[in-house]
């Protein structure tokens, strides 16, 4: 499948970045370990719902979410989308590869802050073979309008 076309589109028009390829896995961190990336360079993607719209978290694939800091910081109506939404959302993704960009797809997006200091970041292309590649810097002008808050363990 390679780079979902929406994505590639996006990305293509404003940042540069690198795809590298891996062997198939089903999670984050089998992705990071297959990748000899490390977890906390690894954004990962959980599209939630809050109050009838839909909203995407990027986290490290090292952490996990914590739903209690996201609803002490948006209110109490957080909660995880179901698979068929997420599905919806991002139909030409491979199923349980979601890319954190959130802004291609239309959907508003709060970055964890401990990924906002590595270096690189990497994240699925929308498959379970293909990651994107990119500076710190890239990966800020793709986060530019997201908010930033620590809501991970």
């Amino acid at each position: 499948m390679s780079i979902a076309p929406t994505l590639a589109k996006y990305l293509d028009q404003n940042v540069t970045y690198e795809l590298l390829f891996h062997d198939p896995t089903m999670s984050s961190m089998r992705t990071a370990e297959a990748s000899h990336v490390p977890g906390d360079r690894l954004a990962k993607a959980v599209l939630l719902r809050r109050d009838g719209s839909f909203l995407l978290a990027v986290l490290p694939a090292s952490r996990r979410l914590d739903l209690s800091e996201l609803r002490a910081a948006l209110g109490n109506d957080i909660e995880l989308a179901r698979e068929s939404e997420v599905d919806a959302w991002f139909a030409d993704c491979a199923h349980g590869a979601v890319p954190p960009v959130g802004e291609c797809y239309g959907l508003d997006v709060m970055v964890d802050e401990s990924i906002d200091n590595e270096p690189d970041i990497y994240f699925e292309a929308g498959d379970h073979t293909t990651l994107v590649h990119m500076t710190r810097a890239q990966f800020a002008l793709l986060t530019a309008t997201a908010r930033h808050k620590r809501f991970s363990m």
